[in-house]
């Protein structure tokens, strides 16, 4: 899985406290205590991260094109070429808003992206050229 590091401050105690708990085997190593500890909170908010996700894009009043959405609550989406052609060919423009991961292959063009992508709302991590991040993100 692909992971991103993270800076966190903590204090003395709460630092001393997982430092124990991890030399005592309730996890390995600090890593190890942070991440079981975020993925309790996210399993906790999981209503409210699905929920979020459901809430609308803004709607225009342009009529050229139609729009499609692309809504996860968590996972991967890869867009490469040919499935930005395929949107293209049906004047279909889309809006993307999820958590997790947005690759879009090195395949897509600035000019390909900017005529299928309207909006770009990734919660997590975005695999993109420079040149196409900037495109998508200015949406």
């Amino acid at each position: 899985m692909d992971t991103e590091k993270i800076t966190i401050n903590l204090g003395a105690i709460d630092l001393g406290q997982i430092d124990l708990l991890a030399e005592q085997g309730y996890d390995s190593n600090r890593s190890d205590f942070i991440r079981t500890a975020i993925r309790i909170q996210l399993e906790k908010h999981s209503n409210d991260i699905r929920d979020l996700l459901k809430s609308p894009f803004p709607q225009t009043m342009e009529s050229e094109y139609s729009e499609t959405n692309i809504n996860l609550t968590t996972g991967i989406v890869k867009l490469g070429r040919k499935e930005l052609e395929y949107f293209k060919g049906k004047n279909v423009k889309v809006n993307i808003k999820m958590v997790g991961m947005l690759i879009i292959d090195n395949d897509v063009t600035s000019e390909l992206a900017r005529e299928t992508i309207k909006s770009v709302k990734v919660y997590g991590i975005i695999r993109a050229s420079d040149e196409i991040k900037k495109v998508i993100l200015s949406n």
